[in-house]
């Protein structure tokens, strides 16, 4: 244990806490997120399931031992709390009397409850809900005393948070427990040092520089949350908050499929996206999802019914790169509501490898050199040696669009730099892809796309082309020069539970030339797929 977190947990820090609580807390929030109520019943039920971990217990395990500290963060978090009043039966008696436990068991200073991002989270938590837990005057009084110490404590603590996320959440804390406190001189510094961050987290093109629709709704989240705060104290919005809200939410339906649910790029999944509609109601903005967003490092095609989200750009700057992954240039493809190619996901549980395992380049749908990352992943999370020269040009031609973009993340390793283009036809019906590896040679490499778990799929034509069918009937084939296909197992994380899928391997060699592969994908009307799949051609060349 660091002197820091010794003198944290003494009786004389405990004091210099103190100060007088105000008598209530000076705004109430009317809009308040809404909470799951399946969620809520399942904690009515004694079953606490956090950070992919289960505790069953008859009240929160507080103490729970056995369990990662992610589990015990979001316990201590109180992000739950919404959820909790969603669920009927006792759930409206449950929430005070889980706080009352909480202030019984926890309200000294411990290292993982007190934690900078972990305490702001509860802080905003108890601001939202206050008229809900705190029911008589007693406990409302001891409530407040301790919301008045911990927020004397983060005040103290907010700017040594983890980078990333974890600042952005701890700072968005300070700024509703200074304006729920009234305090305008604190609150205005606070305000003051958020907005910094902000500054640095949210890119010129509203993206969040952790790279994911995940990190891209967290931080909307909390841009709101601030908002809130200072509209439900008849505050002024800052100019440069309001900004930042109206470049984060087109970003935010930039990560989306066409069936509204995000695309799994560095640590996102399709699980994460029932809240997105809320969040964009409440942001209050209509901005339509940009095509390119070259501060973040994406690019979307799309053309009718067929929608691309391609990574083109280098993995998260040390501090915010703990959930990024080794995907650079990969792609996923959507037409319509249903997915085609994806990414596996990413994993939640206790699971060290599993997670190393989805962040992984063969994870991706992308070129993969030697069974070697292109970005080299740290197992605790973050990434090592990374893809820093990428480069992308996009183009556009009545209606067709192209993408070129490039990577150096194998140059250290093999002396190979990987270059994909794709292009997408007006209509949408046709996607034409080139990878290209130069420099030198001697390695095998393959292209991996991993087909969502509702695909069908089968070698056609003698093995030399492979036939993808959608639920809705609909055909895509797949055809490739410069590498043989074959198909592999895989697996799919994008939602809950693991499921099984299947997806196209093109393996290859580079040769003193480099190597060049060709490939195409094209849309197959319904007819002609049924036939290709009882092993007609449909070619018609």
């Amino acid at each position: 244990m660091s002197l820091a977190n010794v003198y944290y947990g003494s009786a004389l820090y405990h004091l210099s806490l103190w100060a007088r609580p105000p008598a209530g807390l000076a705004i109430a929030w009317d809009r308040r997120w809404p909470g799951d109520a399946a969620r809520g019943a399942e904690l009515q039920a004694g079953e606490f399931r956090f950070a992919g971990e289960l505790v069953r217990s008859r009240l929160p395990p507080w103490d729970a031992v056995g369990v990662r500290p992610e589990y015990l963060a979001k316990l201590h978090g109180f992000g739950w709390l919404g959820d909790l009043l969603a669920a009927p039966g006792a759930a409206f008696y449950n929430a005070g009397e889980w706080t009352r436990h909480w202030l019984d068991q926890c309200d000294a200073w411990s290292e993982i409850a007190w934690r900078p991002d972990v305490l702001a989270e509860r802080l905003a938590a108890w601001t939202e809900h206050f008229t809900s837990i705190a029911r008589d005057d007693e406990f409302r009084r001891r409530l407040i005393a301790s919301y008045t110490r911990q927020a004397h404590h983060l005040n103290r603590v907010a700017a040594k948070s983890a980078p990333g996320l974890p600042r952005l959440g701890a700072l968005r804390g300070l700024v509703i427990a200074w304006t729920a406190l009234d305090h305008p001189t604190r609150r205005d510094r606070a305000l003051q040092r958020f907005m910094k961050e902000v500054d640095a987290q949210i890119l010129p093109d509203g993206g969040h520089v952790g790279r994911s629709g995940y990190a891209q709704l967290v931080a909307l989240r909390y841009l709101i949350d601030v908002r809130d705060a200072l509209l439900a104290a008849n505050l002024d919005i800052p100019g440069a908050l309001q900004s930042a809200l109206d470049r984060a939410a087109p970003m935010l339906r930039f990560f989306r499929h066409g069936d509204n649910k995000f695309a799994l790029f560095n640590g996102t999944n399709e699980a994460d996206s029932p809240r997105i509609e809320q969040v964009l109601n409440r942001a209050d903005s209509k901005g339509r999802a940009p095509v390119s967003a070259p501060y973040v490092g994406f690019q979307r095609l799309q053309a009718a019914r067929t929608l691309i989200i391609m990574d083109t750009g280098a993995p998260p700057p040390p501090g915010s790169d703990r959930d990024a992954h080794a995907g650079t240039l990969a792609f996923e493809m959507s037409h319509g509501k249903e997915r085609l190619i994806v990414n596996c996901g990413a994993y939640r549980g206790p699971s060290e490898d599993w997670r190393a395992l989805t962040r992984a380049t063969a994870a991706h749908s992308t070129v993969i050199v030697a069974d070697h990352n292109s970005s080299q992943i740290w197992p605790e999370g973050g990434i090592g040696r990374r893809a820093n020269n990428v480069m992308c040009e996009r183009a556009e031609d009545q209606g067709s669009q192209w993408i070129e973009a490039s990577h150096d993340g194998y140059e250290a390793a093999f002396g190979l730099t990987h270059a994909r283009q794709l292009f997408l036809s007006a209509d949408g019906d046709d996607l034409r892809g080139e990878d290209r590896l130069t420099g030198s040679a001697g390695q095998n490499f393959c292209v991996r796309f991993h087909l969502h778990p509702s695909v069908q799929v089968s070698l056609i034509q003698d093995g030399a082309a492979a036939l993808l069918r959608l639920p809705s009937g609909i055909g895509w084939r797949l055809r490739a020069q410069g590498a043989a296909i074959s198909l592999a197992d895989s697996i799919y994380l994008g939602g809950e539970t693991l499921r099984k899928s299947r997806q196209i391997v093109l393996d290859g060699h580079v040769g003193s030339d480099g190597a060049m592969v060709k490939w195409a994908l094209r849309r197959e009307q319904r007819v002609e797929a049924k036939r290709a799949t009882d092993g007609g051609d449909t070619d018609g060349e």
